[in-house]
């Protein structure tokens, strides 16, 4: 259902401008996000002599000797989208807008609002990226350095578990590096291989120890 929001009543005025009389008829108005609708009250109009004129802010009715204009329009449309139907007691004209959201108004004189509008553009999706696997090795290495405790509270502590392994590592060349790395990494810690070459080629299946199972957390 889309819900609709009353905005006004115009009451007819006329004014003289280079000796040609200009009436404006009166008329209301109502809008949702997508189109603004303008009845024009003019009784018994004969839709044969009815002009209407569509431009991006400026809006003209002509009906013989009558006219309406509607300028600046406080939001921008879109001229080939606009329409209109003649009844017996009013003119019914639908104005397409060419940014969706409420005007909340007919005429402003107010700058362009699509100078000011909030871009509707689609972000692109994030590209799923590949690992670089010598990056984030260069940068294992260049925290090797040795710790105190002031430095990180850890030491002596997980950094002592496992002795073996980090001496196979800080003694191992780049390929088996990037291995255990990527190995470690992509198994969950299940797995942890020094063979680059057989690493390289894919990923890294999960394999839990026997009688245990691996389950994924969100």
């Amino acid at each position: 259902m889309i819900q609709l929001y009353y905005v006004g009543l115009l009451s007819a005025v006329s004014f003289n401008l280079n000796s040609t009389t200009i009436m404006s008829i009166r008329h209301e108005y109502y809008e949702n996000d997508e189109r603004t609708t303008v009845s024009i009250f003019d009784r018994g109009a004969d839709p044969e002599q009815i002009s209407l004129k569509f431009e991006p802010r400026k809006v003209t009715y002509t009906h013989g000797e009558k006219t309406l204009v509607l300028e600046p329009l406080k939001g921008q449309i879109n001229p080939d989208a606009c329409d209109y139907t003649v009844g017996k007691v009013k003119i019914e004209v639908r104005l397409s807008k060419l940014v969706q959201g409420r005007w909340g108004g007919l005429i402003g004189d107010s700058p362009d609002p699509l100078a000011n509008s909030a871009s509707t553009s689609t972000p692109a999706p994030a590209r799923s990226q590949q690992k670089n696997w010598d990056a984030l090795t260069t940068n294992i290495l260049g925290a090797e350095k040795e710790k105190s405790m002031e430095d990180d509270p850890n030491v002596g502590g997980d950094s002592a578990v496992n002795p073996f392994f980090q001496k196979l590592f800080a003694d191992a060349d780049d390929d088996t590096k990037r291995a255990m790395m990527k190995s470690y990494s992509e198994s969950g810690g299940t797995t942890l291989s020094t063979n680059w070459d057989e690493v390289k080629k894919a990923h890294v299946e999960v394999k839990p120890p026997e009688g245990q199972e691996w389950k994924k957390w969100s």
